[in-house]
């Protein structure tokens, strides 16, 4: 299996192209008016009996019992009372779920591709989810930028990837895009590195488990606040710092 995402990484054009590609066969347009943050009672309510009182014990168990998942560092964000943003390397078709499970019970908004919203039940159950999508049209994106500034200034946390594409198990850091360190200098926020590793399986794994199990790293936030440099200077030399960490916990 590992072999085979590794030739298809070898044929994908470019490191912003999806490796896998999922069945979406249903309509679903952004418009200006497209609400990216639901937070009316009623939906809060079943939002959270869904995520906390469903997904979050099924998922915690399901990512247990697939990948052993470790989750390392959490007392990194135990203190953090401002809005973040969270990145990691994107190598898992459910990875987020592993970025909740590292958050525990803070409330997370994940970025996700337009498409993932015309696939169908998976749309009304990822919106439950707190999943946003990221639009497609050019034309909608500032409105989109708009409402997840609004969301860091108001003490949200909001998860991004940004290598953008998922490139299942690959083991090395990407390049990183420029759109989560924006978000972070902009809106004066710490940007929280996660990084999804993976390991040989350990004990009686090693005789059933043929692919790598899974720990996730919780690194210490990061945030340049040199007044000296320019805002694109920061936004640079911010993801630079953050690329620098990561890959040093690879």
């Amino acid at each position: 299996m590992e072999k085979y995402f590794e030739e298809e990484i070898e044929l994908a054009p470019n490191e912003d192209e999806d490796v896998i590609h999922l069945y979406e066969p249903l309509e679903f347009k952004i418009d200006k008016d497209y609400e990216y943050i639901k937070e009316g009672k009623l939906f809060s309510f079943f939002s959270n009996v869904l995520y906390y009182g469903i997904a979050f014990p099924i998922l915690y168990i399901l990512d247990k019992i697939v990948y052993d998942l470790k989750i390392e560092g959490k007392e990194n964000i135990k203190n953090l009372k401002t809005g973040a943003v969270s990145v990691s390397n994107h190598v898992l078709v459910l990875d987020c779920t592993m970025i909740g499970l590292s958050w525990k019970f803070k409330k997370v908004y994940y970025t996700t591709r337009e498409g993932s919203f015309k696939i169908p039940f998976v749309r009304k159950l990822i919106k439950l989810l707190r999943a946003i999508p990221i639009p497609d049209d050019l034309e909608y994106k500032k409105y989109f930028i708009k409402e997840i500034d609004k969301a860091l200034q108001n003490g949200k946390v909001i998860h991004l990837y940004p290598e953008k594409a998922l490139w299942p198990r690959y083991e090395k850091l990407r390049e990183f895009k420029k759109g989560a360190f924006s978000f972070a200098v902009r809106n004066d926020v710490p940007i929280v590195p996660i990084v999804i590793d993976f390991r040989e399986p350990e004990g009686i794994r090693k005789i059933f488990k043929k692919s790598k199990d899974v720990t996730v790293k919780i690194l210490k936030p990061v945030k340049n606040t040199d007044q000296k440099l320019t805002q694109k200077e920061r936004v640079e030399k911010l993801k630079e710092q953050v690329h620098n960490a990561m890959s040093e916990n690879m």
